[in-house]
């Protein structure tokens, strides 16, 4: 059994520094259904972002996985260094900017954390631009972010990430975890997503650059009509006529991006 995250900090001289968004988990029942629904294989391949003080770590590597921990607090990376983890690699490095692949020497990677609040939005997208090497993903995130993620088509819910991630990835809502399994514990409750890579996209894109422009321009305004919020993108107003697109597209433009699905998204961008 692990000390608590609070023993170890005190024994260290440390704190959670408020800043940087550090929460540490210690409840076991819950870090142990982290490592269970990253269904890891022996030796598979797995980047943890933010190990803190090792807590998830050692349900990780529990599983036979090769594990690459991350951590860019010095002190929390010399804390996880003197534990003397076996098989364990650790990397001081920022997690919103990691080359996953380059990161665990593999080319496919399964990327576990429990991520800062202000980080969510950078890492994901950050899993979006390198999902040809992420089969997998379990993130602790904000409770909301995961109801947003896991959100269907029509509620206040639905938005840019929930349909980015829905076009390459299956996104399930594994469990919740309250504050109180924290220290400090934070001002919201947490819930634990995974997401699955799909063997191919849930609907074709042409150019995906291009349907990233136009989820963002469709939910840039999102009182507003797709005909009017679409020319939110300057840019790509200049270059499209919208109407026609969506007509083309068999979309009314007077419906709201909230209501589209993941297809009728990239039917919108393949007719432009």
């Amino acid at each position: 059994m692990v000390d608590h995250p609070r023993d170890m900090l005190k024994r260290l001289g440390l704190q959670a520094k408020h800043s940087w968004g550090q929460n540490f988990l210690s409840d076991e029942v819950v870090l142990e259904g982290i490592a269970e629904q990253a269904l890891l294989r022996k030796d598979e391949p797995c980047v943890e972002l933010g190990a803190g003080l090792g807590h998830l770590t050692r349900y990780l590597l529990a599983t036979g996985a090769k594990v690459t921990a991350v951590e860019r607090d010095r002190d929390l990376a010399e804390a996880l260094r003197r534990q003397k983890l076996d098989g364990l690699v650790l990397v001081e490095a920022n997690a919103s900017e990691l080359d996953f692949a380059k990161t665990a020497g593999a080319d496919q990677v399964v990327v576990v954390g429990n991520l800062p609040y202000h980080l969510t939005s950078p890492i994901l997208f950050e899993v979006l631009d390198q999902k040809a090497h992420v089969p997998r993903a379990v993130f602790t995130l904000q409770k909301e972010v995961v109801d947003r993620l896991a959100a269907k088509p029509g509620g206040r819910d639905y938005g840019v990430l929930t349909v980015m991630l829905g076009l390459s990835f299956e996104v399930e809502r594994c469990f919740d975890v309250p504050a109180a399994r924290f220290h400090p514990p934070p001002k919201v409750d947490s819930a634990v997503l995974r997401l699955t890579r799909r063997p191919k996209p849930v609907a074709e894109v042409a150019d995906e650059a291009r349907f990233r422009r136009v989820v963002k321009a469709a939910f840039a305004q999102r009182r507003k009509t797709l005909s009017n919020s679409l020319k939110s993108d300057k840019a790509l107003a200049e270059q499209v006529d919208f109407a026609a697109a969506l007509e083309r597209a068999g979309i009314d433009g007077k419906r709201r991006a909230e209501t589209l699905s993941v297809e009728e998204f990239a039917r919108l961008e393949r007719s432009l």
